[in-house]
C-alpha cells in the first residue's frame, strides 16, 4: 500500500462556474429569439 493520502477535492462546478454558465444560457436564449424573429443577435453583455 502507498503511503500517499488522498484528498477529497470539492466539486469542480463552484459558485463563479455555476453563475458563467447561468449567464451563458441567458445570452444562447436571447441570441435563439433574435434569429428566430429574424434580428442579428447582439454579442456579449
Amino acid at each position: 500500500m502507498s503511503k500517499t493520502a488522498s484528498v477529497a477535492l470539492a466539486p469542480s462546478s463552484s459558485l463563479f462556474a455555476r453563475l458563467l454558465a447561468s449567464i451563458d444560457r441567458l445570452l444562447m436564449a436571447s441570441a435563439r429569439i433574435s434569429i428566430r424573429n429574424g434580428d442579428l443577435p447582439r454579442f456579449g453583455l
